[in-house]
């Protein structure tokens, strides 16, 4: 028996273009992570290798008790629970919002549609920072400043935009001959969305709620805007009181936004497919 094989050859241009490639990818990822080495780096450290060493050197000796103290001293386990709790909630509350706008959006032809869902999306384009004084009025005049609920509603509000955009480019996919199959075999309107609509739009749902999850994480204004309590305080809130008038704990505080970052990483891997999925879902019609 003779074996075949098929040899590719590359033109000089095809060869100088890949090289390039490479070293574009390379670069960007050098870029990326070099921030994120440098940081994990530095919390191992003492405040002295800090601030009197090299900013590129490794420590003498790996000081895991920064990371303790991170924990420990600043509290900084009960803020995480309260940034989970609040996440959790306002990620809920969100997707089922976002989930209903997007389907009435999406399925029934009224006057006015997309003028309604170009206000919606209108809101991506807004600066949040420019909203802290209607924000803080409205969640102050409700009696919900410095309150679980304040911030719940307040990170709901925010992210509809966002979702109701993933969710319905997902849902315009869906044919809707499945809905009339099923509404001639006698599913009502909610027995469609429910069983139908949101099964199959799992995948925008999952990047709608992942992106308003990794924004209320990460979100430091106005959780420090409508939050004076110290039990209430989120993570992100937390992070700036390892800095006082006279001193810094910068170690502690590197230590801090490394266990703050450890799970929005975690997230994202987790559920990378369906966030590129869900981006890239209702891209391409037919």
């Amino acid at each position: 028996m003779t074996e075949s094989r098929v040899r590719y050859h590359l033109s000089g241009k095809e060869l100088f273009l890949a090289i390039l490639r490479w070293i574009l990818i390379i670069f960007f990822a050098v870029y990326t992570l070099f921030p994120l080495i440098w940081l994990i780096i530095s919390s191992l450290k003492t405040n002295f290798e800090f601030l009197a060493g090299s900013p590129f050197a490794l420590p003498a000796a790996p000081q895991w008790q920064n990371y303790v103290n991170a924990l420990s001293v600043a509290g900084l386990g009960r803020m995480l629970l309260n940034s989970v709790f609040v996440g959790l909630l306002a990620t809920a509350f969100n997707v089922i919002v976002a989930s209903m706008s997007a389907y009435c959006i999406s399925r029934f032809r009224f006057r006015g549609r997309e003028k309604l869902y170009t206000l919606f999306t209108a809101g991506i384009l807004v600066p949040l920072n420019a909203l802290m004084v209607p924000y803080f009025v409205i969640i102050n005049k409700l009696g919900l400043y410095n309150t679980y609920g304040g911030m719940i509603l307040l990170y709901c509000a925010i992210g509809i935009p966002m979702s109701t955009f993933l969710i319905r480019g997902l849902m315009d996919s869906i044919p809707i001959e499945l809905e009339e199959a099923a509404y001639i075999d006698g599913c009502g309107f909610f027995g469609r969305f429910y069983h139908i609509i949101l099964p199959l739009s799992r995948t925008g749902i999952v990047t709608a709620a992942t992106f308003e999850f990794l924004t209320c994480w990460n979100e430091f204004v106005f959780a420090n805007l409508i939050v004076s309590s110290e039990k209430l305080r989120t993570i992100q809130v937390g992070i700036r009181y390892f800095t006082n008038q006279f001193s810094t704990d910068y170690v502690s505080m590197y230590a801090a936004i490394v266990i703050s970052i450890v799970p929005s990483i975690l997230g994202y891997v987790a559920f990378q497919e369906q966030i590129i999925s869900g981006m890239t879902s209702g891209a391409v019609k037919g």
